[in-house]
């Protein structure tokens, strides 16, 4: 058998099938497009609706000193008595200026106690901040080292939690809370747990 016929018996050999089966040519396709599936899936998710496993748990147990300039401190036992909102808010967090409007507006309109938690600031960008942007806070916590925020099972800042009148979280809210999230959640939330006995 001559060298040309040879290679005429290997190149027939390899396209009548002795190769990968055909399949394999679109297994890269359908790996693709799984992988696509799951990440538009994943972009169609409310990530303020993350569930929390403190959900139904009281606070966690805290003390912590007020941030600069403020003369209220805040502890665990300050989110007992009355339906509360606790804000972790940072200096250095643009969401948390975007935000910080509609906390403002519910502290002027007295509708429900906020107290802020502050989380890994400067004490004086802190100050400064509030300062600058006024103090919506009916008390405020210097979380200096975060800590807390971690016991809170803090995603990042902003978060806003709803707090019942025995001390339970009952809602949190990821990311900067909107006129939406406002009026559809967090309000009427409130209204519920103080008309529960």
């Amino acid at each position: 058998m001559s060298k040309t016929d040879t290679t005429t018996d290997q190149a027939v050999e390899s396209v009548s099938g002795s190769g990968p089966p055909r399949y394999a040519v679109y297994l890269p396709l359908a790996m693709f497009l799984g992988l696509a599936a799951l990440f538009a899936y994943g972009l169609s998710k409310d990530a303020s609706e993350l569930p929390s496993v403190l959900i139904g748990k009281p606070v966690p147990e805290f003390v912590l000193p007020p941030v600069e300039g403020r003369q209220l401190n805040l502890s665990a036992s300050d989110l007992k008595g009355e339906v509360s909102l606790l804000n972790v808010f940072a200096s250095w967090c643009t969401e948390c200026r975007r935000e910080h409007p509609l906390f403002t507006r519910l502290q002027a309109a007295n509708v429900v106690p906020v107290h802020g938690l502050n989380y890994k600031d400067k004490p004086e960008d802190a100050r400064n901040w509030l300062d600058e942007l006024g103090d919506p806070y009916t008390r405020t916590g210097a979380d200096l080292d975060g800590r807390v925020s971690i016991d809170f099972g803090v995603y990042g800042v902003p978060e806003t939690f709803v707090v019942d009148k025995n001390g339970v979280i009952v809602h949190k809210h990821i990311g900067a809370l909107s006129e939406r999230a406002l009026t559809e959640t967090i309000l009427p939330t409130i209204e519920k747990l103080r008309a529960a006995p």
